[in-house]
């Protein structure tokens, strides 16, 4: 039974390697408490499947918070809120001419190309600050940041 748990520990911290959301490793660990436990008595099935929710619920509950926020503070970039939610606000720099929803243009934004539309509805040149005031699917929706007056809404 024991190298049932242990490769389950295995399958979980693949998991974890790809999501990073600090759940699975903390399944990992309690998969690998139950195989300690099952090497000392193979026949303690019951022990074992308690060990293991117990570790793994002990540790997303009390341990994962506190490993997430040292996850968010070594992070170089920026942490996203939501889908969209983190780079809406964000300044651009568009590539070139970006018009309405039927003439997109293309925007620089963490060093990656991303299809643009003016909010405004007016064309933006090319090589215009702009700030992203949404998106809408993969496409962001720029208001050039000359453009923007004070107390105007975004």
């Amino acid at each position: 039974m024991a190298v049932v748990w242990l490769l389950l520990g295995l399958v979980l911290i693949g998991v974890e390697l790809h999501h990073w959301a600090f759940y699975a490793m903390f399944g990992a660990l309690g998969a690998f408490a139950a195989a300690a436990i099952a090497l000392g008595n193979a026949d303690a099935i019951g022990a074992q499947a308690i060990t293991a929710v117990v570790v793994a619920a002990v540790g997303v509950v009390g341990m994962r918070p506190f490993v997430s926020r040292i996850a968010d503070r070594r992070s170089s970039g920026h942490v996203a809120r939501g889908v969209h939610g983190g780079i809406v606000g964000q300044e651009v720099l568009t590539l070139d001419e970006v018009g309405d929803i039927h003439h997109a243009g293309h925007a620089l934004l963490a060093g990656e190309r991303w299809l643009a539309t003016s909010g405004s509805g007016k064309p933006l040149p090319a090589h215009t600050h702009a700030v992203i005031t949404a998106v809408s699917g993969t496409t962001l929706v720029l208001w050039s940041v000359d453009g923007l007056t004070e107390g105007e809404s975004q």
